[in-house]
């Protein structure tokens, strides 16, 4: 069957994409999903996502290449393989960025489209905030975002200590300034997740122009005469194909780069190595990869109070009967965001969340005893790292070369040195006098900066924030154009967080929302113009 279009993954994008292009019932829309269903009651439950840690059936699963600058480990990626992608496994903080962080995205794409004034109203539209609406925030959107219903008292007093320091105490940190310590406002509904699959996809499900197919896994993009015509996917062991009008690249950061890859589109002298045929030439599919490299502090809680051992049956059933309780919450509660005495400009360049349990390694290995941990994360990395095909088969995930810590200037480590040091400053204030036992980590009188670099080194993480590598811009050598169109194929579009310049100055599932939604506009308008035209 021929399309309109077809969507490529179905995550914090594609359903967005799903929704506002399927509205004109003449428009017929499929959309493909690699993963399954979001069945899994552990997806809808807040709390849960501490549960969803170990469950490859929804978790793509990657890891990077052994990082030089991290003792050679190779470091834990997990994206969503799932209706909702990683909207539906991710914490549910609800954070846009600072408002200049976007005209920053305009300068580099060359498109005042892009400026904070011109996506604000993508923002609000997409935003449906039990508080109300206002200037900055939409009400009637599809994406609820809610106060969290339950607040652990070790939460509280995260914000205390920040503010016992002189940092504000923030009721948004998506208001007029991102600067303070607080709660999160959440991705939820009625306390219970609300990701893009809930809030975009499932209200679109039953229209009879929209065709929606989990275990689809897309292989290629067929081109002919320099235009996209469809897609070859494999489902139920067999191979298919679908032709569309257009075809919009929606897998994220790792995997939409890598099907432009298969399909031809990429640094030639790799593709070649693979024996695959090149359509388009250019180095810059796959380059440009940057993260958000987390720094924990775990320290020994003296209350049985935390989320170390929670009984785990009570839990569910209060949620299921009443949406209280632990259960709605996101976990890592409280945070904030901090101007350092690095930042180069007057954005907040840490951020913080924290957590009332012991976190270690993504919480996958678990520690004895009770005790919280101080995520803190440099905002604006000036490392770069690439992915890399390991072979032309689509099965076999990509090769992620993060290269963290590894900007020549060491600029990214001494930000990491210095969320250390705010980190433990926090920690060390009153409001945890009563709370507090010996530090896990760093390790007990660990002070020397040789020693904290080794903790870096041996403990950062990634805060699951990948962006970049199929990079917008007005200049040659960007993968996509300013209206996210792939430069050298006509009807190619990618629209997720890898056509982001550089990162956003926070949790990234926010802006890539906004993405999409500014792109159906931009489709819709093509869509227009080409009638008209007729």
């Amino acid at each position: 069957m021929t399309y309109d279009y077809i969507i490529v993954g179905a995550g914090s994008a594609g359903c967005v994409l799903a929704n506002r292009l399927s509205a004109n019932p003449a428009t017929r829309v499929l959309l493909l999903e690699a993963g399954g269903s979001d069945w899994h009651p552990f997806i809808h439950m807040p709390a849960g996502l501490a549960k969803l840690v170990g469950k490859k059936g929804v978790n793509w699963d990657y890891s990077t290449e052994p990082e030089p600058n991290l003792a050679g480990r190779r470091l834990w990626w997990p994206r969503g393989k799932v209706l909702g992608g990683s909207s539906s496994i991710n914490a549910m903080c609800y954070i846009r960025g600072d408002a200049r962080d976007y005209d920053e995205w305009a300068q580099l794409s060359g498109d005042a489209g892009w400026a904070w004034d011109s996506v604000l109203p993508y923002f609000r539209r997409s935003e449906g905030n039990e508080r109300g609406a206002d200037a900055l925030h939409g009400k009637d959107g599809p994406l609820a975002v809610s106060n969290l219903r339950h607040h652990n008292p070790l939460s509280q007093a995260a914000i205390d200590a920040a503010a016992a320091l002189g940092y504000p105490v923030s009721s948004d940190f998506n208001g007029p300034s991102q600067a303070g310590f607080g709660y999160y406002q959440v991705t939820q509904k009625n306390g219970a997740r609300c990701s893009t699959a809930a809030g975009y996809l499932r209200p679109a499900r039953a229209r009879p122009n929209l065709t929606v197919l989990t275990h689809a896994a897309s292989e290629r993009v067929l081109l002919a005469n320099g235009r996209a015509v469809g897609v070859e996917y494999r489902r139920r062991g067999r191979l298919q194909r679908a032709e569309a009008g257009q075809v919009i690249l929606s897998g994220g950061a790792l995997n939409s780069p890598q099907l432009l890859m298969l399909s031809g589109i990429g640094p030639a002298a790799q593709l070649r190595q693979h024996g695959i045929d090149v359509a388009v030439d250019n180095a810059q599919v796959g380059a440009n990869l940057q993260d958000h490299l987390d720094i924990c502090t775990l320290t020994r809680c003296t209350r049985p109070i935390t989320y170390d051992k929670t009984n785990d049956v009570a839990i569910a059933l209060e949620f299921l009967l009443r949406r209280s309780g632990i259960g709605t919450s996101n976990i890592a509660e409280a945070g904030g965001f901090v101007r350092s005495r690095l930042a180069p400009d007057e954005r907040c360049d840490l951020q913080f969340h924290f957590v009332p349990a012991l976190l270690d390694d993504h919480g996958r290995n678990r520690l004895p005893g009770f005790g919280y941990t101080l995520h803190a994360c440099a905002l604006r990395p000036r490392s770069r790292g690439h992915l890399a095909l390991r072979s032309a088969d689509p099965a076999q995930k990509i090769a992620i070369h993060a290269n963290y810590l590894g900007d020549a200037e060491g600029f990214d480590l001494r930000m990491l040195l210095e969320a250390v040091r705010v980190s433990r400053e926090i920690l060390a204030q009153a409001p945890f006098d009563v709370y507090r036992g010996e530090s896990i980590f760093p390790a007990p009188g660990t002070d020397s900066e040789a020693g904290l670099i080794e903790f870096i080194r041996r403990k950062a993480e990634s805060i699951y924030h990948p962006v970049g590598t199929c990079r917008m811009g007005n200049d040659a050598q960007a993968v996509v154009d300013s209206e996210l169109r792939v430069r050298g194929v006509e009807a190619l579009r990618v629209v997720d967080a890898s056509v982001m310049p550089v990162l956003p100055g926070g949790n990234t599932n926010a802006p890539t929302v906004m993405i999409a939604e500014r792109a159906s506009d931009l489709l819709l308008a093509d869509a227009g113009s080409q009638a008209r035209a007729a």
